[in-house]
């Protein structure tokens, strides 16, 4: 091993970059924080400097700082809360997508000249794990001219796909820096509706996928009375994690993968990164196979639990924009959904509230409006087609779309839109000639 030898600063790593060039950087908290925080002071040297990254943490200068937009741009396959602020800067793009064609796909298009990520300390046969995500990663460092890893003592040795030996390492930062952390959000009364009305249709055995936030945190606060669920997954949560210490996840009744959490990435609590360090039962396995909808399909019972933006009375879900404007992005949402249905028994569930509230432009006020709309806003983004819908689920109710006509799906919607919205729902759907 030549551990010592390939031990380089952030400052030296940052000398290697050169203009033109194209980085690629972890998901969510494999992010290279220290480098990636430090990339704007080589500013004065580097033109078109191109990054590529997929739920950024960090409010990175480079990025964020319009000052910069000359020596870098940001391309992403799923905005957070940082790319939404800086993409009117005119430095920040979408990459459309879905989470198993990531890497595929972008090779398509242009390879990475560097990539940054991070990695737990190496073991004594030289091993570091990718820790938090093999959901493009390992495939990335496959063909990057230059890879560069920050060890972190701090991260959870986990397993599956993603372990890496320091040999195919080109250079390694020394690091301490606090791992992300995003906490439990608390649902709230339409989450528990929402989750309640999703986990009746849950039996005992199934296998699940789940997102983030309060409808999928709702969800799995539901499932606590089931037995023996299974989990195949893009994202491991917090709510996992709870429901395996209460022994309700076992795997047992996996057709693949028995036994085993499978998961491209995990963002959670601190508990979460403790209940994964060197724990066998989780395997993080590459995301081109654990998101493939032929992979998904394999599960018998397979269950697929999402949520979305504003959903067209033909059941087009706009999940990854509002409007024209980017939001989040398509991630594993049509992956699962369509892998879920494929399997013997699948259900496909997508989620939202039947409102919102949004500020009216000309009176600056806010105002509630429907969810569910005769139109998806001009420039929305179709991330799941009317053709892949299966339930969609609001406080109101349940509406079962498969298989369904277009003048089905209309009555079946209007049924779980806000009642003060359904007899306007239904006149748009006349002057549409959607009904009769």
């Amino acid at each position: 091993m030549d551990y010592k030898n390939k031990l380089i600063t952030v400052e030296q790593a940052l000398s290697m970059v050169k203009s033109d060039d194209v980085i690629v950087t972890g998901l969510g908290a494999a992010e290279a924080r220290l480098f990636m925080s430090k990339l704007h002071t080589i500013a004065n040297r580097v033109k078109n400097v191109t990054t590529t990254t997929c739920l950024p943490i960090l409010n990175a200068e480079y990025f964020m700082n319009p000052a910069y937009k000359d020596s870098f741009k940001l391309t992403g396959w799923f905005y957070t809360g940082p790319i939404r602020k800086a993409q009117m800067n005119g430095n920040v793009s979408f990459i459309p997508n879905h989470l198993h064609l990531f890497s595929k796909n972008r090779f398509f298009n242009t390879k990475p000249n560097i990539f940054v990520g991070n990695a737990t300390m190496p073991d004594k046969h030289g091993y570091v794990s990718l820790s938090l995500s093999n959901t493009y990663e390992k495939r990335m460092i496959e063909v990057a001219d230059l890879v560069i890893i920050e060890i972190n003592p701090k991260l959870p040795r986990t397993f599956g796909e993603n372990e890496l030996h320091i040999n195919d390492i080109d250079y390694m930062i020394e690091t301490d820096y606090d791992i992300p952390e995003v906490t439990d959000v608390e649902p709230n009364e339409k989450d528990l509706q929402i989750g309640s009305l999703i986990a009746g249709y849950i039996n005992d055995g199934d296998c699940i996928q789940l997102g983030i936030g309060g409808i999928p945190n709702a969800v799995t606060a539901s499932l606590f009375n089931k037995k023996d669920l299974g989990v195949h997954t893009e994202m491991l949560t917090t709510g996992f994690m709870k429901l395996a210490k209460a022994g309700v996840i076992t795997g047992k009744k996996k057709t693949i993968n028995k036994g085993k959490m499978v998961a491209t990435f995990a963002f959670g609590t601190r508990e979460l990164y403790e209940f994964l360090d060197n724990n066998p039962a989780v395997a993080f396995l590459d995301g081109h196979y654990v998101n493939d909808p032929y992979t998904i399909g394999q599960n018998d019972n397979m269950v697929s639990i999402n949520t979305t933006i504003e959903v067209d009375l033909t059941g087009q879900c706009a999940s990854e924009s509002i409007g024209h404007v980017q939001f989040s992005g398509t991630g594993g949402q049509a992956d699962t959904a369509i892998g879920a249905q494929r399997a013997k028994n699948g259900r496909s569930f997508i989620a939202l509230y039947s409102t919102a509230l949004v500020k009216n432009p000309e009176t600056g006020e806010r105002e509630e409006i429907s969810k569910i709309v005769p139109m998806l806003k001009p420039g929305a983004a179709v991330s799941l087609s009317r053709n892949d819908v299966d339930y969609v689920v609001t406080e109101y109710g349940v509406a079962a779309l498969r298989g369904t006509s277009v003048e089905e799906r209309v009555e079946k919607l209007i049924t779980i839109a806000h009642p003060k919205f359904r007899d306007e729902l239904r006149r748009l759907a006349r002057e549409l000639n959607y009904i009769n």
